[in-house]
């Protein structure tokens, strides 16, 4: 009888070791395997993978790059509204599983396959993520999930794995990394509940910096593309300063949020590049940006931020949304100045051709050149009118208690 051929999406971790041996030798199935790259695995890192899964037998083994395409599509977007989730996490890995899972579909499509297989579990975003995308892209696709539908723990997979004779380093998989570039997340026993310390060896980079050390960041039109004075593309500006700030300790932090599936989630991450960059990003606009543009661009980066988690990223709405985000960039262009120091980082300064403090017309709580005091006299009076009024007819007594 032929074997159902089965594309899994494969991070080489447990989860994803546990589901290319299970499905092999339970479900009789020829596995192939595909590593979806969102810019978080080297060269070196992508060959080691390459190699574990041809050890576990997968019958071919592919790696889809699809960075680039996921700054573009993506990534910037978030940039232009400052988004971060519950005002800390940037959405390193809920972003990129929507990107993976359009990857997946379109491979599967182009080799024959008509059944993908991911490792997610039953109690965390990604099953959603995963799942929504094939479903709406590749209806007529069959979707596998081994570890969900046996309802097993990380220990259970360790288990069957060494049952089964795969060899791998344990230790490592004490903790769950997703690497991508915009972050890093980090599950552990320690996040399982709500009150233990992630400890310092759960961060892929070591903290080993002190004193301080300032740089400087050059956007243009919203974007980052210089870092210290060298012209870069937007995903070299975050490599780079991953490297540069990730050892001073900067952008780790644990993200407590509601997951899709209703229940509270707890995660760690190191996000160096993408919490300077966003800092960076909104001192900028709050120079060269309007009062009303910053008011509702706050609105609408959290509203595709919320979008994105939750996996709503193929809704329509979302190209609105971006139309938006991009038109508001037009005069987000200059250099923000960034100090460092261990575990922090603080902007310290911007320059902009369109910064709109500018000393011709006032010096703020010193000396204004293009009003006189008696036209702010009569501004405060109309100003107060509607107040004055309401107070008149209502009187004061009692309503300041």
């Amino acid at each position: 009888m032929e074997k159902k051929k089965v594309l899994l999406a494969f991070s080489g971790g447990l989860d994803t070791t546990f589901c290319a041996v299970y499905l092999a030798k339970e479900k009789n199935m020829e596995v192939h395997s595909a590593i979806v790259n969102t810019g978080g695995f080297s060269e070196v890192e992508l060959d080691q993978i390459s190699l574990h899964a041809k050890k576990l037998g997968t019958i071919t083994h592919q790696v889809l790059d699809v960075t680039a395409g996921y700054y573009n599509r993506c990534i910037r977007y978030m940039i232009f509204g400052n988004t971060l989730r519950n005002r800390s996490y940037p959405l390193s890995v809920s972003s990129e599983r929507t990107f993976q899972a359009i990857a997946l579909v379109e491979y599967a499509r182009e080799n024959g396959f008509g059944y993908i297989a991911h490792g997610s579990t039953a109690a965390g975003n990604d099953q959603v993520r995963f799942d929504l995308v094939i479903q709406v892209l590749a209806p007529e696709m069959e979707i596998i999930t081994p570890i969900r539908n046996l309802k097993i723990s990380r220990d259970d997979e360790i288990d069957y794995l060494r049952k089964a004779g795969v060899e791998m380093n344990w230790s490592k998989v004490e903790y769950s990394i997703n690497q991508g570039i915009w972050g890093t997340s980090i599950g552990g026993k320690e996040t399982l509940n709500s009150k233990n310390e992630l400890p310092s060896k759960a961060y892929p980079t070591p903290m080993e910096k002190a004193g301080s050390e300032t740089f400087t960041i050059g956007f243009d039109q919203g974007e980052p593309v210089n870092l210290n004075g060298h012209s870069m593309e937007p995903l070299a500006v975050i490599r780079e300063l991953e490297k540069l700030a990730g050892p001073w300790g900067v952008g780790r932090d644990v993200h407590v949020g509601d997951t899709i599936i209703g229940i509270k989630g707890r995660v760690g991450f190191e996000a160096a590049a993408a919490r300077v960059i966003i800092e960076a990003h909104l001192a900028l606009e709050k120079h060269v940006l309007t009062r009303w543009q910053l008011h509702w661009k706050e609105q609408i980066g959290q509203w595709y931020g919320m979008f994105v988690h939750e996996a709503q990223y193929l809704e329509p709405v979302m190209r609105d949304l971006e139309s938006f985000l991009e038109s508001s960039q037009k005069n987000v262009s200059g250099e923000v100045s960034v100090r460092l120091r261990p575990y922090s980082y603080a902007v310290t300064g911007v320059t902009s051709q369109f910064d709109l403090m500018n000393t011709s017309f006032a010096s703020y709580g010193e000396m204004n050149k293009a009003w006189t005091a008696e036209e702010v006299d009569g501004f405060t009076r109309i100003l107060g009118n509607q107040q004055r009024i309401w107070y008149a007819v209502n009187g004061t007594e009692d309503q300041l208690l």
